[in-house]
């Protein structure tokens, strides 16, 4: 068992952080809004640090989820940052969805301290942190991978070694891109059904057990349908990571034509009001779905 701080109580680190004590670990929390870590700390016990630079100095492991490269930057080499108060060969795990560029950042600056940054990205969303169900992709040195696995299978069903540091948030984006062509396909699909007067939960029925078969099918083609979408990952999250994908392709010459399109239509559901609409309200642009 080890000693371990968690950065970023979001609906994503504030279950994993729950995990992490379940498994038998000692941890201490840091969240920018202070409320959020004693609420923590209350249901799950252990402690609170008031800063990252606090949070990581009795820490083995630090993690990290926060919201962009920006946050990144702050709660590891900003003022009060957790590289400030690292012990020499402790490890960063983060598992923010970030850039590949940030995490090849902090490796390097991680070096300098003689301290251990792995990228670490993860799918699943909220329902897979809260069951402790996560997929984990890393990038970084091999033998610190292996360092961090146990503790990481906390709240993970799947970690997978991925490669050098970015190695982990590249796969992150291959995941993001095949998810918005997945979803926008599946719009599609239920939006057809309905103008040919099918019964939508006869098609689903019919098809998710074969060829057209994905998570996506199964847990939001009916919702998608029925013009619901107040939860799941959101629309502004998705544009986000989507940029950062294309920033990418921009830079290794990848073609994300179709990728470029989707996001355009994200863009069409913000400008309806769906900016925290869940990822599946890619529908409401074909008509035939009104939100509920």
């Amino acid at each position: 068992m080890a000693n371990v701080s968690f950065l970023g109580l979001g609906v994503m680190g504030y279950p994993m952080a729950g995990h992490l004590v379940r498994a038998g670990h000692k941890v201490a929390v840091y969240n920018r809004t202070t409320a959020k870590a004693e609420k923590w700390v209350k249901q799950h016990g252990g402690n609170f640090a008031v800063t990252p630079a606090e949070a990581a100095k009795a820490a083995d492991f630090i993690f990290a989820c926060v919201g962009n490269d920006d946050d990144l930057r702050s709660v590891t080499t900003g003022k009060d940052g957790a590289f400030h108060g690292m012990r020499p060969d402790t490890v960063f795990v983060d598992h923010t969805t970030a850039s590949a560029e940030v995490a090849r950042e902090l490796y390097a600056a991680a070096k300098q301290r003689r301290v251990a940054f792995l990228d670490a990205p993860v799918s699943g969303g909220q329902a897979g942190a809260e069951k402790g169900a996560l997929t984990v992709m890393i990038g970084g040195d091999a033998e610190i991978y292996a360092k961090a696995e146990p503790v990481i299978k906390a709240y993970a069903k799947a970690v997978q070694y991925m490669g050098a540091a970015g190695a982990g948030q590249l796969t992150k984006m291959v995941n993001q891109i095949c998810i918005a062509g997945i979803l926008q396909g599946l719009a599609e699909g239920v939006n057809f059904a309905m103008a040919a007067g099918l019964d939508v939960n006869k098609v689903v029925a019919a098809i998710s057990k074969g060829g057209a078969a994905s998570w996506q099918m199964d847990n939001r083609a009916l919702t998608m349908a029925e013009g619901k979408f107040d939860f799941g990952f959101a629309v502004y999250l998705m544009r986000k990571d989507l940029a950062t994908c294309l920033a990418e392709a921009r830079r290794n010459g990848a073609d994300l034509s179709v990728t470029e399109l989707i996001d355009r239509f994200y863009g069409d559901i913000q400008r309806m009001g769906g900016n925290r609409f869940d990822t599946s309200s890619l529908i409401l642009r074909l008509g035939r779905v009104t939100k509920h």
